[in-house]
């Protein structure tokens, strides 16, 4: 049984964290989606010992060594959208994800996230 409360807050953060543009499942049709919801939204990302940029730093970061193009890019935009980050600033992300992640990880990034910030600046 979801805690309303959490459910609340959790779908408030995950619409502020991505700019409305990740859809929330409606409640009940995805247990999984449910637990990421009130867990993740509800309770990680609502707490206060870091801002939501630096939540994002390190999301992508993980994301990034990961390889995950497309969750990348999602918070690419996001980050670029909310004003956390500018393209430049994520451009010079890639570079030092390079140095930790690998080359091959970092530079397979690169044209997506391209192609991201182009569809921003249209």
């Amino acid at each position: 049984m979801a805690d309303s409360e959490r459910r609340k807050r959790g779908v408030e953060m995950l619409n502020k964290v991505y700019c409305g543009d990740v859809p929330v499942i409606d409640e009940g049709l995805m247990p999984f989606a449910d637990v990421m919801v009130e867990q993740l939204f509800g309770e990680i990302w609502t707490r206060e010992a870091l801002s939501l940029r630096d939540r994002r730093l390190v999301t992508m970061g993980i994301i990034a060594a990961l390889g995950e193009r497309e969750p990348f890019c999602i918070q690419v935009s996001s980050a670029v959208k909310n004003g956390e980050l500018t393209p430049e600033q994520v451009r010079e992300m890639l570079m030092h994800i390079a140095q930790y992640a690998g080359y091959p990880r970092a530079a397979g990034l690169i044209g997506p996230v391209e192609e991201t910030l182009g569809k921003l600046d249209e």
